[in-house]
């Protein structure tokens, strides 16, 4: 899904209140913190250009991920949403890909700890018309509870921040708080899939269904040194390759996530797990079923060429 170009042009008007260099600086040093993964609670942005920087840098990227990870989720549920939450929501990325693909969504929350962050969302909200009912609120994933439920609850980037204690805190609260769907993201790294996996194996106990990307709730079959991930391209503008110091006109996102479900799921049978290669006459397949990984090739005589010719990684086949 494209990044709104009401929102970009919201977001990059905020960051042009700012000089260039001070924010190329801000950029690279958001950067490096968010290599990082500490895991400790540190501040990634600490004053207003930092905070301009991290949106015009993170939030098309965030956005492409969420909205990804989102639209194959609910594919594989059979309920509509009408209330969802973004936690840790930075300046509102994964709330914007909510609103964009919950069709029947009425009401949306946005939870940051930071008030720079909690106002430059409302403030992209208003200028670039979000058009749901949004409010934000003061809130520490690592500490705070939710007062209520939501039909679904999306946290993105978030527990990569967390202490392990405070990550396994935060993903039995949100799922007690969930009505229909949880949708974790996290960076597609070694760390950030580790993450996701044991929030998978906490939600499984808690009695979750996987909607995505799993074929079912069976024992991730992916050996010790693998892990699961998928690719969101984000369209740059000039702006945006200043700050990352890059001229090619996109950046691939890698992701990894997972999405639990209290109503009900429609699992698929495979999930391709690598970029197709595609050849003439075949596509050489790497996908995850219940019997585990394998290597499929599907040739021209097959009723799943042309789906597979179109599919990428993350897609069902």
């Amino acid at each position: 899904m494209i990044f709104p170009e009401r929102l970009r042009e919201a977001v990059e008007a905020n960051a042009l209140k700012y000089d260039r260099k001070e924010l190329a600086k801000a950029a690279a040093a958001i950067s490096e913190r968010y290599r990082e993964e500490k895991g400790d609670g540190s501040r990634l942005v600490t004053k207003g250009c930092e905070t301009a920087a991290y949106a015009a840098m993170r939030m098309p990227a965030t956005f492409a991920a969420v909205s990804n990870a989102l639209e194959h989720s609910l594919a594989h549920i059979g309920c509509g949403i009408e209330s969802a939450a973004d936690i840790g929501a930075g300046t509102g990325a994964a709330g914007w890909a909510v609103s964009e693909l919950a069709e029947s969504l009425t009401t949306l929350h946005c939870f940051e700890r930071e008030a720079q962050m909690r106002e430059l969302g409302k403030q992209l909200a208003g200028e670039a018309e979000i058009g749901i009912n949004t409010e934000w609120f003061g809130f520490d994933t690592a500490k705070d509870t939710l007062s209520r439920s939501y039909d679904l609850i999306v946290m993105s980037y978030t527990l990569n921040e967390l202490s392990e204690s405070g990550r396994d805190r935060a993903v039995d609260m949100l799922w007690e708080k969930t009505d229909k769907l949880l949708l974790i993201v996290e960076p597609g790294t070694k760390a950030g899939f580790a993450n996701i996996q044991r929030a998978r194996e906490r939600l499984i106990k808690a009695g979750a269904d996987i909607a995505y990307p799993c074929p079912g709730n069976g024992s991730c079959p992916l050996p010790a040194d693998d892990w699961c991930h998928f690719t969101a391209r984000v369209q740059r503008t000039k702006l945006h390759k200043q700050l990352k110091g890059g001229d090619v006109p996109y950046e691939d996102e890698k992701f990894s996530c997972i999405a639990a479900a209290k109503c009900g799921t429609n699992p698929c049978e495979r999930r391709i797990l690598r970029h197709p290669q595609i050849s003439g006459g075949f596509v050489d397949l790497r996908v995850c079923a219940d019997g585990g990984i394998s290597d499929i090739r599907i040739t021209k005589s097959q009723k799943e060429f042309k789906a597979a010719r179109k599919s990428d990684c993350g897609d069902s086949i």
